[in-house]
Formats: C-alpha cells, structure tokens, sequence
C-alpha cells in the first residue's frame, strides 16, 4: 500500500470537493444513509467476524460493546447521516465583515480544511461519521481504524465510496488504509506534503504518539478522566440519578463517569446510598481512605485506591470513589488526575456552580447534568469527528464549523496601496 499515492488522491479529491455545490455532497449522503440500509445484512454479518474475533481474544464485555453492530445501531448511524444533511454547509459562510477606509470590503469566510487524516481505536460508527462530516465540509478523509473492527470498517469504506461515485464526487474522498501495520501510521504522521490535520480518536498513547511523531497538525482529544462533584447542597436523591446515567448508560464511552467526588458534608447520608445503586447496577467501586470507610459492608464489589486509579479511564463498570472538603477542594483533585473531557457538579448553590464552571479545565462542563452528554449528536451538530480536549482551534464535539477554516476576502475597485 503506498501512502503518497493515497495522499496524492486525496488532495486532488479535495480540490474537487472544496468547490462543490451543497446539493451535491448532500446527495452523496443521502446515497450512503440509503446505501447502509441496503447493504445492512453485508455490514452485520462483517461485524460478526470482528465481533468473535474480540471475544476470542479475551476483550471484555463493554469493550465488544463499542464494537458491536445491529439492526438498531445501523439504523442509528443512517439517521445520523441524514441529520447532517438538515445541518447548514458552513463552507462559504462569512464569518463577519468590514469596509476599511480605503474603500476595501474585507471579510473572512470558511474553506475547509482540506485532507483529514483521522486514526481511531474500536466503534465502526466512527468511520461513518468522519466521512459524513467531511464530505458536507468539503474535505477529503484517509481513515485508520482498528484491527478489532477491520472487517466492518472494509464494509463500510465500500458502501460509502459506492455512494460517491453515484453522487459523481471522486471515490478517493474517503479512503481506507486497509492494513494495520503500525509503519502505516507512522508514514501518514509524516505526509504533511498532502495531508493538511491529524485526528487520533483513542487512548492517551495513541494521542502521545501522534503528538510526538507527526509533521501534520495533531488535534488532541477524546481521553481524559470524566469526574462528578456531589456537593453538599445537592439534591442527594437526583444526584444520585446523575451518577447513575454517567456511569452506566454506556460505561464504555469515553464521556462516561470515571471518578465521583463526594462532599465530605454529605458523604455519610450519600455513600449508602451510592453503593445500594450500583451494587444492583454491578458497578465496582475504587475507593480512598475516607469513603472506604463509609462503603465498607455496604458495596458489594469494593477495594482500596491504588496508585494509578484516579488516572484511569475505565471504560467498564467501574468507578473512584473519593471524599473531598469543598468544591475548591474537588477541583484540585481534577486539575491533578486530568480533568480535560466531561466534568460535571451536582448543587443547588449558583456560587459553587459557577466557582466549578469557571475553574473546570474540561472541554465540557456540565451543572446538575450527565457527564454522558459530550457527543455530536446531542449538542445539536449531527455527529462529531471527534471530542477535542486541547485548547487550540477547536473543543468539545467537533462538528462541522470545527473541519473549517477561513480565508480572508478583500473586494474593491480596482485598489492599489499608497
């Protein structure tokens, strides 16, 4: 497989791409949501294959999770792709503008970005939507997904090259690196000749490589350690309703709870009550010293803190567990164990809920709401291409504003400078 060639595709798609009318790359999705609904039984049965392939291997249950399709799912994903199409085409769009004095109308308007480079762990749902919003921003895509999910992702990259060529857009707008030699990747950090950003959706290593190896622009996001802060003004029997959506409506996701604190004020009435929920929800708890004590007996699956957990992402029914003083308190323990994703605080007192939004480092931050509500499709912008947790260009969900660039525009009558 020759990395240049596929860059080289790809950047001649994308001057294709850049200049098409909205029409048409609407089209090309409503042709691969159709295309996915057609081709369902193909698509099924290609996940089935990495769907054994992973509990051979020993991976656990939350994590086939991420890699399972059905019915529901791929239906799912269809709709998603719909719902970017009701979505505005930034491209085009001004973002402000301004007559100078010299009679020149300056403004800037968005361009896509050009070539995306985008490699990611697990969930085939992924590759559907980095296709869909790059398409309706006007850029060209290589993906990289997992071996654990090769063979959907085969499936898949065919439904929507199918779907292009029928929408007369280029097939080499999205493209798939099918083999998963870990020198592939190495060369695409490297193809900044064509490839204009990189986005890693995975682990911290995956996003530590990237960073370190690439000559593209990195967008770093998608790991960082979600927390809750129950404070002591809470509405204990709510809270614990919060707690519960974070941590289990899908633990495997990377916006699910990963570290509860709890104020020491109410810690006593709280606990309890904490380990009665998720001792029915088969959560295991990971706690300090002080909420041990209070769990103790009470929590049916429950050890001591190690050194290590409260940087863990568990991605499982598991969960920390610790005491803290005061809302200032919670937030140094954030800024020490990377609070950079999904933090919420759970209070009736506005003070303490605006010392927490304001002190939170996180991408997103949430008062008296699921930590679970990171994702593209819940913020209204269709689907995301990933969750950026660094503080350049983009944060949070990045949609499609977010896989857009701007170039400025100066219009006037035939102006020389003085």
């Amino acid at each position: 497989m020759d990395l240049e060639i596929m860059g080289k595709a790809a950047q001649q798609a994308a001057f294709e791409l850049a200049t098409a009318a909205t029409k048409q790359k609407n089209q090309a999705l409503a042709i691969i949501a159709d295309e996915l609904e057609a081709n369902s039984n193909a698509i099924l049965a290609a996940n089935a294959k990495d769907i054994e392939a992973a509990r051979e291997a020993g991976m656990s249950d939350a994590l086939v999770d991420r890699l399972l399709l059905n019915t529901d799912r791929l239906a799912g994903i269809a709709g998603d792709v719909r719902n970017v199409i009701s979505l505005d085409d930034p491209v085009g769009a001004e973002l402000d503008s301004r007559v100078l004095e010299n009679g020149m109308r300056l403004s800037r308007r968005r361009v896509p970005l050009g070539v995306v480079g985008v490699i990611y762990e697990a969930r085939p749902n992924v590759t559907i939507d980095i296709a869909a919003l790059c398409l309706k921003t006007g850029n060209a895509s290589i993906l990289r997904g997992g071996r654990e999910t090769f063979h959907s992702n085969m499936e898949l990259v065919k439904v929507i090259q199918v779907a292009l060529e029928k929408a007369g857009l280029p097939a080499a707008s999205v493209q798939y690196i099918e083999k998963p030699d870990r020198e592939l990747v190495s060369q695409l950090l490297k193809l900044d000749q064509f490839v204009d950003m990189i986005i890693p959706r995975g682990g911290a290593g995956l996003h530590k490589m990237c960073k370190e190896n690439s000559t593209i622009p990195v967008i770093i996001g998608g790991f960082g350690i979600s927390h809750v802060f129950v404070d002591k003004t809470a509405d204990l029997a709510r809270a614990l309703d919060v707690v519960e959506n974070s941590k289990v409506q899908r633990p495997s996701a990377c916006n699910a709870l990963d570290t509860l604190l709890v104020s020491e004020d109410i810690a006593e009435a709280f606990l309890p009550r904490l380990a009665e929920r998720m001792n029915h929800k088969k959560v295991a708890l990971v706690a300090d010293e002080a909420s041990f004590a209070l769990l103790e007996g009470k929590a049916s699956e429950l050890r001591k803190v190690a050194d290590g957990d409260f940087d863990t992402e568990w991605l499982s029914f598991t969960l920390g567990v610790k005491v803290v003083k005061d809302v200032d308190e919670a937030i140094a323990h954030m800024r020490k164990h990377n609070a950079s994703h999904s933090d919420a605080i759970l209070t009736n007192d506005i003070n303490a809920a605006e010392r927490f939004v304001n002190a939170a480092g996180s991408a997103a931050v949430y008062v008296n709401a699921s930590t679970r509500f990171t994702d593209g499709a819940q913020f209204g912008l269709g689907a995301e291409v990933a969750v950026s947790t660094q503080k350049l260009h983009a944060r949070g969900p990045m949609g499609l504003e977010e896989l857009t660039s701007y170039k400025w525009v100066g219009v006037a009558d035939y102006l020389v400078r003085s």
